[in-house]
């Protein structure tokens, strides 16, 4: 029997009213966080629910991504705004239409030049999160200091724990983590998996990798408020306390607690430098290619 779930662009699609009264809500957060885009999904939600549209139930989240997908599909929310919560890794070969399109690339990169804002700071930070719907707003928080931003891994994501340990291998200083996650029993088993895992990959590679869990606290939880439930009862590993999801941060929020901690371990003298020298080398690179 064929499948008869919507299928491509959906132009001639009619909300009905409460569908209609939802995304007007959506609207509206996607307003309030314009310079948090794109927002995943989950986010959405625990925004919508803190507003009281919606109810904490698999039932109203099910139907936001009903409603969400259509009015994707029909052109009503631009794709630009929401991230999935699971997006397809995309990887594309570089190629150029002609010598000139070669040019305006390289002009490009000359006017975008910039060093290794980590350079000189007693530590390298990177940023990890448990869900790939995060990455484009932590990406964007950790770009301006030079920060990377890795998503996934879990329990079985043994080449990037893997990579991680090479990756620090290569520097001079310690590696310090900054890691995103839930406060569940999977979430906190993840975190604990991780910094065992990468750490013992580390020593070999004669590296230090540190890590440090940025959200979601207990402390947390009861400062903002989050929205929480009691752990599954089908999860039989330590855990104490009520789950709570990183998307029920709110995307303001969770870009302030990250900013601290990467300025919590900067310095921002050598930061200025770096910067300074930046700028001298750009313009010089410019000149030099006009």
């Amino acid at each position: 029997m064929p499948n008869k779930r919507p299928r491509g662009p959906q132009p001639g699609w009619r909300p009905h009213r409460e569908t209609l009264r939802v995304l007007g809500a959506v609207d509206d957060v996607v307003d309030r966080y314009r310079d948090h885009l794109p927002l995943s999904v989950r986010q959405l939600f625990y925004v919508l629910l803190g507003d009281g549209v919606v109810d904490k139930t698999e039932q109203d989240y099910k139907r936001l991504c009903e409603y969400l997908a259509m009015a994707r599909r029909a052109g009503r929310i631009a794709w630009t705004v929401i991230r999935d919560d699971t997006q397809i890794a995309v990887a594309a070969p570089t190629a150029y239409t002609g010598p000139g399109d070669f040019w305006d690339q390289v002009d490009a990169a000359a006017a975008t030049y910039r060093l290794d804002r980590q350079a000189g700071q007693p530590v390298v930070l990177e940023l990890w999160c448990e869900t790939a719907g995060m990455v484009p707003q932590l990406a964007r928080i950790g770009a301006g200091y030079g920060i990377g931003c890795f998503s996934g891994g879990g329990f079985d994501g043994l080449t990037g724990k893997h990579d991680a340990a090479v990756r620090a291998g290569t520097r001079t200083v310690p590696t310090r983590v900054l890691h995103v996650g839930d406060r569940d029993p999977s979430g906190e088993h993840m975190f604990t998996a991780l910094a065992e895992d990468v750490r013992a990959f580390a020593a070999s590679e004669g590296a230090v990798v540190e890590f440090e869990r940025v959200a979601v606290t207990e402390e947390q939880v009861r400062t903002y408020r989050l929205p929480t439930a009691p752990a599954k009862a089908s999860d039989h590993r330590s855990f104490t306390g009520t789950t709570t999801q990183a998307e029920a941060l709110a995307p303001d929020v969770l870009a302030a607690i990250v900013h601290a901690r990467i300025h919590a371990h900067r310095d921002p003298e050598i930061g200025r430098q770096v910067l300074g020298r930046e700028r001298i080398e750009r313009d010089r690179i410019r000149h030099e290619l006009r």
